[in-house]
């Protein structure tokens, strides 16, 4: 699990005033710092807007950009959306369920890889598609998903 540094939280909290119309704001910028929103951040973030906790939650769990729980260093976004469906995302998703045995919304017990299941990615000519960390992967056949993978495992070892 990852330390979450005092000094870090309080750099992202102190970048904002403390009203809670910064709050939303606020989750994003820890969200992209740890990957996700850390309890201690939460609670770090309500006592700095003078707000409840549950408040901040229900914003949280509202917003399904956002996290609760912690993501894999490398995050493959995979498109369900019509196009990809009817070129065999399903396969893609079953694919990598065996090469890395998770299912939508789940993370490798390493920590290394989190799948999430999208609706669209914007790339419909491109179907099937996934994005990896920023990376779009286009016409993605299931003979080329291990290969996709193993090049970011092989990059974390680098």
């Amino acid at each position: 699990m990852m330390q979450i540094e005092k000094q870090e939280l309080l750099e992202i909290l102190h970048a904002y005033p403390a009203q809670q119309r910064f709050s939303l704001a606020i989750m994003q910028d820890m969200q992209k710092k740890y990957n996700y929103i850390p309890r201690e951040g939460m609670e770090a973030l309500a006592e700095y807007l003078s707000c409840p906790l549950s408040s901040l939650y229900s914003m949280a769990t509202f917003y399904k950009a956002l996290s609760l729980k912690p993501k894999g260093k490398h995050i493959i976004k995979l498109c369900d959306g019509t196009a990809c469906h009817i070129r065999g995302s399903q396969s893609l998703i079953d694919g990598i369920g065996r090469i890395l045995g998770i299912a939508g919304g789940e993370t490798t017990e390493d920590g290394m890889f989190s799948l999430e299941l999208v609706n669209c990615l914007g790339s419909c000519a491109l179907a099937p598609v996934m994005v990896i960390d920023e990376t779009y992967h286009g016409k993605v056949s299931v003979e080329s998903l291990a290969g996709i993978i193993d090049s970011y495992r092989k990059e974390g070892e680098a």
